[in-house]
């Protein structure tokens, strides 16, 4: 590739325009006193240096680059239940803007590693200049502590390079079972959890300072659980806090996490 960064460049702004309209869409839930599926919005370009080392792995050439690799673009939508990822996957299929390529649902049938989540493959048309470009962009649809799960996997990642010893691969399936279960937990008692928030939110209106700190929260993408950590950088996404990284680990031979 002799200019990536003119490459890279429609991906770049698919992923602004993204995050822009999802950020937007929780906020006429807030605005309308609902709950919102959508927790928050994180989204990132794929480095060259991981383009590269994928296109080897996987054997892509560079001409169909933009077919085979459907993750150059990738956005992460947080959800505080696992109910809310099956709403969010149903309003992007409704939308007229983008198109569902590809759907692969790691919720109810989870990887042998134990991760989670629900991924999509859209193709959104950008409008550039004196032309339409479509581009592929992944979307992962994850509760909070399913991504709890995947940062800690990642991290471990980086040391390993996927082949974890068995003792840390069974101690991660045990972790998984257990966030998953956090998750279940959390859907119980889903409707209390609502009122609650419900009931914060009928407060609010009452007071106009706190209104207007919980819609400027909206604006930046943060939820209700980065503020109560009294930080607007997502406590349950650390890792992506600095690389703004929102696709799954990069998994060098993908035995573990996400497709990468």
């Amino acid at each position: 590739m002799k200019n990536w960064s003119q490459f890279l460049m429609p991906y770049g702004q698919a992923v602004d325009e993204l995050k822009l309209k999802f950020r937007a869409l929780r906020k006429v839930y807030q605005n309308q006193g609902e709950h919102s599926p959508i927790e928050f919005v994180t989204g990132r370009v794929k480095p060259v240096n991981s383009i590269l080392e994928k296109m080897q792995r996987r054997y892509i050439r560079e001409d169909v680059l933009e077919t085979d690799m459907q993750d150059i673009a990738g956005l992460r939508i947080m959800c505080q239940f696992v109910e809310d990822i099956y709403q969010v996957a149903d309003l992007i299929r409704q939308r007229n803007d983008m198109t569902v390529i590809e759907e692969r649902d790691y919720v109810s049938n989870s990887k042998p590693s134990g991760y989670r989540s629900y991924h999509i493959v859209i193709e959104y048309p950008l409008q550039l200049i004196d032309q339409e470009k479509k581009v592929l962009v992944e979307i992962q649809v994850r509760t909070l502590s399913m991504n709890f799960w995947a940062t800690v996997e990642h991290s471990l990642n980086y040391k390993y390079q996927g082949e974890f010893p068995e003792e840390i691969s069974e101690r991660l399936k045990r972790a998984a079972e257990a966030s998953f279960m956090l998750d279940q937990e959390m859907s119980e008692i889903r409707e209390e959890i609502q009122e609650a928030q419900r009931y914060q939110y009928d407060q609010q209106q009452g007071d106009p300072a706190s209104l207007e700190a919980d819609l400027s929260a909206a604006d930046t993408g943060t939820g209700a659980a980065d503020h109560a950590a009294g930080t607007g950088v997502p406590a349950s996404d650390s890792s992506l806090a600095q690389s703004d990284e929102p696709t799954a680990p990069q998994h060098p031979n993908d035995k573990n996490g996400a497709a990468s």
